[in-house]
């Protein structure tokens, strides 16, 4: 029976960042330090190292967060600038931010309904928006 607290998976944040590297014994030491200093931050869920089967050299950074803020928040702290930070801009240039829709584990599945406000694929960083966009009629 599951404690009372854990009724099962919650939908969080994903940041799913991908590496190419010749030498990738070096790039793992540097992400597994990264890592550690990450998994210090509050909402940190947790992270994996995973490299490519058909490709050695392709290296994948998988890190769960409670929410896009806490990764952002863990992000702008000082220590993470200095240590964190010149090792994930190494990253192949892509979107690396994924919320999570849908989640399931032993426990159950969850869904979230997302939190893209409805005008997010029109309105760019720097321009103006609402505070609350609503969503679109159906």
């Amino acid at each position: 029976m599951l404690p009372a607290e854990d009724v099962g998976p919650t939908p969080g944040f994903m940041a799913l960042l991908r590496f190419r590297s010749p030498d990738v014994a070096g790039l793992m030491a540097a992400l597994r330090e990264s890592v550690a200093v990450l998994a210090a931050k509050e909402g940190f869920r947790s992270a994996e190292i995973c490299r490519a089967i058909d490709d050695p050299e392709l290296v994948v950074l998988h890190m769960g967060w409670d929410t896009v803020g806490s990764y952002r928040r863990a992000l702008s702290a000082y220590d993470v600038k200095v240590a964190v930070v010149p090792v994930i801009s190494q990253a192949i240039d892509e979107p690396t931010a994924f919320e999570a829709l849908h989640v399931r584990d032993a426990r159950g599945a969850a869904d979230a309904p997302g939190a893209l406000a409805a005008d997010a694929g029109t309105v760019r960083l720097g321009h103006a928006s609402a505070d609350v966009v609503p969503p679109a009629p159906s």
